[in-house]
């Protein structure tokens, strides 16, 4: 009978994070699946577990997965983790997750701490929709393409970065989006956690004057909207009226119906477009 993989959410700074269901499902499993032993290691002496630990990391992930899914098809019960957080999320463990899939092995998900959320419930700022991208990609040309689409992202934006990094990144992406609201989450569940509400000139400011120390997740405002629909408006402002509604008119859309278009696009009133053409 095949073996089960457990995704298993560890502590991503605070050890009472961790829940009863996943100490349980380490105990039990026949092995665990880890990003580096040595921090896994910390945690299951801290808990006393004992079992078989295996590295599973972004420079090993596929030959690796090849062997966890054998061993699962033999019966092991594996259980997946990642050195803080949540397997699986801009994570190797995807990777393992959709060969056990392909392979028929039954996965299950024992959720709990997660960077992201936690940054995202502390920020102040919408929850309702955001937009999750981790590290920005290292390579300049993929970066500029996430950097452009951001700018016309309208759900809040969650972001990952290293200390070394930080600055670099802000700087980017106030050139990129604008001087945006942001909160910056640093450290958290940790002893020395902080949340700042701020902006991105105002965090450069504050990094010119301190050395930044510890990981962050930076949760930024999406633009309106209503600025889109603005910058859509103006794209207008240098054609005629006439011009805009022979533009339609030219692809075959009755006149009609091209003046009704041409209202929308401006935000006017249809009484205006026709007035205009009098």
């Amino acid at each position: 009978m095949p073996g089960t993989l457990y995704i298993c959410a560890t502590p991503i700074g605070n050890l009472e994070d961790i829940t009863i269901r996943v100490l349980n499902t380490l105990k039990s499993a026949d092995l665990i699946a880890a990003e580096d032993t040595r921090n896994t290691l910390r945690l299951l002496n801290h808990f006393d577990i004992k079992t078989p630990l295996t590295s599973y990391h972004e420079y090993n992930k596929f030959e690796k997965a090849d062997i966890l899914v054998e061993k699962l098809q033999n019966g092991t019960n594996i259980a997946l983790v990642t050195d803080a957080g949540t397997p699986a999320i801009s994570d190797p463990g995807e990777e393992l997750v959709r060969r056990a899939h392909a392979a028929g092995i039954t996965v299950t998900s024992l959720p709990g701490a997660c960077a992201c959320i936690t940054a995202l419930t502390l920020s102040g700022l919408s929850t309702r929709r955001f937009s999750f991208e981790a590290f920005l990609p290292p390579d300049k040309k993929e970066r500029k393409r996430i950097l452009e689409i951001l700018k016309t992202e309208t759900r809040t934006i969650v972001l990952y970065e290293s200390p070394h990094h930080i600055r670099a990144t802000l700087e980017e992406l106030n050139s990129a989006l604008g001087n945006r609201k942001l909160t910056i989450c640093r450290e958290l569940t940790k002893l020395h956690e902080t949340v700042t509400l701020t902006t991105f000139r105002e965090a450069l400011a504050f990094f010119e004057e301190n050395a930044p120390r510890g990981e962050y997740v930076l949760v930024i405002e999406g633009i309106s909207q209503e600025i889109l629909d603005e910058k859509d408006r103006r794209k207008w402002d240098s054609m005629s009226i006439s011009d805009h509604v022979k533009l339609y008119t030219d692809q075959g859309t009755p006149k009609k119906e091209a003046m009704k278009l041409v209202a929308k696009d401006r935000g006017v009133p249809k009484r205006e477009i026709y007035q205009a053409l009098l």
